[in-house]
């Protein structure tokens, strides 16, 4: 049944978009690696867009996959399943969540919730965590902790679980092998949240030695249209320390860091980021970067670098000079979600680089992203363009998405496992036998 809102958000693009070039004028391998090509910066009152409509899995339907893979379906039926976590004894936690309710509604953010319905975005998330195991070949689902708001990060430390909501962190006692924690979270720290929430998703990496907790804390804006004093603490990693919970700035500037891992070989943090919209299909590349302490990389007064955006008021040409440039893009609107550094043996072509999942976007035309990707790695840097590795939620036509891939996790086989919040379906990846 095609969806009823469509007719609306058509008049509604239609008269927004009327006068406007929207369409991309730029190849996205051109905008990817270490020097992408910017186009000239354009204004916008709404995006160009380009929806999707969204449409389930059909019976028997899949994604592709790059040769020499497999992909099964570990488990369905879920409630906007956004993060995996594969805890030691190979349990598969899930956390399901959309963005929370209540969230104060402007007028750009009421026409993009009709977009995201229309799309198979939008929906109820689960506020919940799930725990997937494997026995004997079958995958059961437990409901492991509810009640959670708009949970998104999840990182073991020992015997602590930490969970990061929409506004806060909390912790859980956990035992290996349980199947439900009924114990109430404690709260560790506070996140930024607020009834605006523009970007409600907090990522969570926990440091090799367990004694902080980093924290991926999306604006609360595009380019500070609610204030600057909405974006306090915002844009941001946050370094938490796990005894006290206090908490610092660790990194600056990052518009929406959605996911970050630890590169194997340097040890150094990396983080993937949604970069800003409204200036063009073609700008700004989202990318993939290694993190310095202390580092400022330009949001909102500055993109890819130095590039000056003019919408930002009052303009910080002092911040913009120390503005640093990203290490790797992805091209622009792809809205990366996930990040797995593969170390495994079970697909030892991968091992050494990044797999990141693209979530897609509507402020392009043609789309971009709905995919995985992988980045080859040597000496520690992303070296070479993205390969595809998981395709096939976007019809060939783009008029229909099936799926939409966000959380990446490797269990102990050397499987990946992957999150697909339009599906409600979570798969895993490995080499064919």
């Amino acid at each position: 049944m095609k969806n009823p809102n469509r007719a609306l958000i058509a008049v509604a693009l239609t008269v927004l978009l009327a006068g406007c070039d929207n369409s991309a004028q730029l190849d996205p391998q051109k905008q990817m690696g270490a020097n992408p090509e910017l186009t000239q910066a354009k204004n916008f009152f709404m995006p160009p867009m380009q929806v999707p409509e969204g449409v389930p899995w059909k019976a028997g339907e899949m994604p592709k996959v790059a040769n020499g893979l497999k992909i099964e379906k570990i488990a369905e039926g879920l409630m906007h399943p956004r993060q995996v976590y594969v805890l030691p004894n190979n349990d598969v936690l899930v956390a399901e969540a959309n963005a929370p309710s209540g969230t104060k509604n402007q007028p750009k953010q009421l026409i993009m919730g009709l977009v995201q319905k229309s799309s198979g975005k939008g929906g109820t998330g689960g506020n919940r965590i799930t725990l997937l195991r494997n026995v004997n070949g079958k995958w059961e689902k437990h409901i492991f902790i509810e009640n959670l708001h708009s949970p998104f990060g999840m990182q073991l430390i020992g015997n602590t679980l930490y969970v990061a909501n929409a506004d806060s962190l909390v912790k859980f006692p956990y035992q290996q092998g349980e199947t439900e924690i009924r114990t109430p979270g404690v709260e560790v720290a506070d996140l930024p949240g607020g009834p605006i929430n523009h970007h409600w998703t907090k990522s969570l990496l926990a440091s090799p030695d367990g004694s902080k907790l980093y924290v991926g804390i999306g604006s609360n804006s595009n380019i500070t249209e609610n204030g600057i004093g909405a974006e306090y603490r915002r844009a941001a990693i946050l370094e938490v320390d796990t005894a006290s919970g206090a908490s610092r700035i660790y990194a600056s500037g990052l518009r929406n860091p959605t996911g970050m891992q630890w590169e194997p070989q340097s040890g150094k943090l990396w983080a993937i980021v949604n970069e800003r919209d409204e200036i063009g299909s073609d700008l700004v590349p989202d990318y993939f970067t290694s993190v310095q302490e202390n580092g400022f990389y330009g949001w909102p007064y500055s993109y890819y670098g130095q590039h000056v955006d003019e919408r930002a008021q009052p303009q910080r040409p002092d911040l913009v000079q120390k503005a640093i440039k990203p290490d790797y893009a992805i091209s622009s609107h792809v809205a990366p979600l996930g990040l797995l550094f593969y170390t495994g043996d079970n697909m030892p072509q991968y091992r050494g680089g990044a797999f990141i999942s693209e979530h897609g976007s509507w402020n392009r035309s043609p789309l971009n992203g709905y995919q995985v990707v992988w980045v080859k790695f040597e000496n520690g840097q992303p070296t070479g363009l993205p390969q595809p590795v998981i395709t096939g939620f976007l019809s060939d036509d783009q008029k229909q998405v099936h799926g939409l891939p966000v959380g990446l996790a490797m269990d102990k086989q050397g499987g990946v496992i992957v999150a697909d919040d339009a599906g409600n379906i979570v798969w895993r990846i490995s080499a064919v036998e």
